[in-house]
């Protein structure tokens, strides 16, 4: 099988007909232009303009500090240099809990920045709302489990869902997401077990983040799995490459060529 065969561009009701067809969905975590041109020349299946960028692209601790603009201002970015790729632009922190205009106006600017859904995280309280964006042609990514922008009220980065009370509830969910119109879901940090069951009730596929392997795709944050941060590697984490090091490598024989007086050589220099 060729890997690196390009995929061709997904749609929203495409997802659900590769869960039907047993056929697992990949997605990427991206954030700029130099790495979405990267990816588009991958055969991964679609890219997750996140507000995990920040946190990697912009060094602070949560993903509370990212807003519409600057988020749109990554998808923009992104869409540019991925345009054969499906791009989901995540809600940020609070932009769908002021009100229906507010929230409204959010998932059109991320939709004109070029992304072709958003992603919405949470399900209480928001049914009403979710079913306005799609009733409205935007398709929506529902977010369950461990919701990065409930943090604070979970106490942590902990896994969602380990008590029957609290898998139960994340089921019911997933279930009335799909009922308001959400065309997949994402689940995070949360038992193998149930993110089997939760696979399994859904006619809609589920892409996991930490949710074993029976679920019908799989994200990571591109650095993360480019092995650039090596000392941060939570369990569900796998390392594809040893990016930290490559980089640093590159580096430092750069600073020794220019050193030693090898770099530029006569090729390399204008007559």
């Amino acid at each position: 099988m060729n890997t690196n065969k390009k995929a061709r561009k997904l749609t929203a009701p495409e997802f659900i007909r590769r869960k039907a067809s047993g056929e697992k969905l990949s997605m990427l975590t991206c954030y700029d232009f130099w790495s979405a041109q990267i990816l588009n020349d991958s055969p991964v299946d679609c890219l997750l303009v996140g507000d995990s960028l920040s946190m990697v692209m912009h060094g602070h601790d949560s993903t509370v500090y990212a807003d519409v603009e600057l988020m749109a201002l990554h998808v923009k970015a992104v869409s540019r240099g991925a345009p054969n790729k499906f791009i989901i632009g995540d809600m940020p922190f609070l932009a769908a809990r002021k009100g229906l205009a507010p929230t409204m106006d959010a998932v059109g600017e991320l939709m004109q920045a070029g992304a072709n859904c958003v992603k919405l995280e949470g399900e209480l309280g928001q049914l009403d709302l979710i079913q306005h964006i799609v009733e409205s042609g935007v398709p929506v990514m529902g977010h369950l489990g461990l919701t990065p922008q409930s943090v604070e009220a979970f106490g942590g980065h902990k896994v969602q869902g380990k008590s029957e009370a609290a898998a139960k509830a994340i089921i019911e969910s997933a279930k009335r997401l799909e009922d308001a119109g959400a065309f997949a879901v994402v689940l995070e940090c949360v038992p193998a077990e149930l993110g089997k069951a939760v696979t399994a009730q859904l006619s809609i596929p589920t892409i996991g983040i930490g949710a074993g392997a029976d679920v019908d795709g799989q994200v990571l944050v591109l650095q993360d799995m480019l092995g650039m941060t090596p000392n941060f590697k939570p369990k569900f984490l796998r390392h594809y490459a040893n990016g930290h090091q490559t980089v640093g490598d590159a580096v430092a024989n750069f600073h020794s060529d220019v050193q030693a007086g090898t770099f530029p050589n006569e090729a390399e220099s204008y007559a």
